[in-house]
């Protein structure tokens, strides 16, 4: 089974993005990340290439994944027989949002500040 050409984009912090990755980490995959929290050009790009602005979006082999969890992913590779069958627990959630703690990373990263009044 040759090994699939995969372009991850997702974003720094993200429960949704570490489900992805998490599932590639599973199956020993090699990918490109493409971060769109520190590179606003790779949001652009994902954007153009998936029509909408959620992530995280998985390109494979030429086939564009939008808005996806790391659950979907698994399963559309299995389904596309690009993976076979590991049994393995994953490291981290793959069908879940972000913690708080994954969103006050997140904002602390882009500078924004949480008034209370």
């Amino acid at each position: 089974m040759s090994q699939p050409k995969i372009t991850a984009y997702l974003k720094t912090y993200c429960g949704w993005s570490e489900g992805v990755r998490a599932i590639f980490r599973k199956y020993n995959l090699p990918y490109e990340e493409k971060d769109i929290i520190k590179n606003p050009a790779f949001r652009w790009e994902m954007e153009q290439k998936s029509g909408q602005p959620l992530s995280p979006c998985v390109e494979i082999n030429d086939t564009m994944l939008a808005d996806i969890s790391g659950e979907e992913v698994e399963r559309w590779m299995l389904e596309n027989h690009l993976l076979e069958q590991n049994d393995a627990e994953p490291d981290a959630p793959i069908n879940s949002s972000c913690t708080d703690e994954q969103h006050a990373a997140m904002a602390k990263q882009s500078g924004a500040v949480k008034f209370i009044a």
